[in-house]
């Protein structure tokens, strides 16, 4: 694919194209979802920019992962801008998935058991993978709403969605303690006086 030409004037009435010609409006369930999951590799690249500072053997793993992540990004977008029946169309693969459980799987050995829910926040990096978590699960709610609209929708975006949430809450506690970020934890009705 070659862009030659930023901008079109095709949207300036609230549609917009996909993959297969199809016009739909700028609000449509397919939109949105394909939308969200733009907005959540931008601050996956946020991420990686403020990656900055600790060990660089864990910086580097952390920037690793998420390079890939950002790839099965554009895939899974080009999955959800492409309704079903188009011939050779990309698709999330099921082994992206994998990925992010044996990675989820990798990370939860360093880490101690949780006991307390996390506050968002720390350093720059714990702080926007937290961010990057709730956009993700906004992310599964919008596909989960296309899929109400359109029963053709497969299954594979809101896997990979759903377990890549959870990877992001479990990256975020790897990194903090990677990382040297500080890590806060919720405390029980506590005194806001």
């Amino acid at each position: 694919m070659r862009i030659t030409k930023v901008y079109t004037r095709t949207g300036d009435k609230g549609s917009t194209g996909l993959a297969d010609g199809t016009r739909l409006p700028k609000n449509d369930p397919r939109i949105e979802g394909y939308g969200t999951v733009d907005e959540l590799n931008s601050i996956l690249g946020l991420v990686r920019t403020f990656n900055t500072s600790g060990p660089a053997d864990a910086r580097k793993r952390v920037d690793d992962m998420l390079e890939q992540v950002q790839h099965d990004l554009f895939d899974l977008g080009a999955d959800l801008a492409t309704p079903a029946g188009v011939e050779g169309a990309l698709r999330i693969a099921p082994e992206a998935v994998g990925q992010l459980e044996t990675w989820i799987d990798a990370l939860n050995e360093d880490l101690p058991p949780l006991r307390e829910f996390i506050l968002p926040g720390g350093g720059p990096v714990g702080s926007f993978l937290h961010q990057a978590r709730t956009v993700c699960r906004r992310g599964e709610r919008d596909v989960l709403t296309l899929m109400d609209h359109d029963s053709e929708v497969g299954l594979g975006p809101m896997r990979y969605l759903n377990r890549l949430s959870d990877f992001l809450f479990v990256l975020g506690r790897w990194a903090a303690a990677a990382l040297g970020e500080p890590e806060y934890y919720w405390q029980r009705g506590r005194d806001r006086s």
